[in-house]
């Protein structure tokens, strides 16, 4: 795999390296000892799947608050998402960066995002599924979220908007987060 460091402290971009041949490819998709050789303390308790029919589908952005603070390692599995990381920890030097990478069943690219930062993605292509594991369990207590159109983020979303939860489009914007919101 190939670690590569992106604008959100914590946050990697790792691509795999493919072994092809005949019958396709193979692809290592965690190593807990590649991730230690890099510094990333990530033990995968538990493991989602989403699924988009509609591209410009978006979901996020997401986080758990202590106890139940969760790093995710997320890659796309059919179809291609546009998958952000957003910095949400006060002591950061990226607080409130973000980024966003383009993960695709092809490309194999997976995005990992340290606790106390916020994810979210857009399906760029119909009918696309995402698949991520995490360092904690789901926790309804401690799920928090913040609008994926805050204007203090600026996330620029490469499709408009074309179905989001009432959940998602609920999410306070940026200026509550003050009020002991953060992770």
């Amino acid at each position: 795999m190939l670690f590569k460091e992106c604008e959100v402290s914590g946050a990697w971009i790792i691509d795999p390296t493919a072994h092809e041949d005949k019958r396709g490819r193979f692809m290592r998709a965690w190593c807990h000892q590649e991730f230690r050789e890099h510094a990333i303390d990530f033990t995968p308790v538990q493991a989602n799947m989403g699924f988009s029919l509609q591209k410009g589908t978006i979901r996020g952005l997401h986080y758990q608050v202590a106890p139940a603070l969760e790093a995710k390692l997320v890659r796309c599995t059919s179809g291609a998402v546009f998958d952000v990381v957003l910095d949400l920890r006060p002591a950061s030097p990226t607080y409130r960066v973000w980024y966003g990478t383009s993960l695709s069943a092809e490309n194999g690219r997976m995005l990992y995002i340290p606790e106390g930062c916020a994810h979210g993605c857009q399906s760029t292509v119909d009918n696309t599924e995402i698949y991520y594991m995490t360092s904690a369990f789901y926790s309804p207590e401690q799920v928090r979220g913040v609008r994926y159109d805050d204007p203090e983020f600026r996330i620029r979303w490469p499709l408009p908007a074309s179905s989001i939860s009432d959940q998602d489009r609920s999410w306070p914007l940026s200026t509550s987060l003050a009020k002991g919101e953060l992770p």
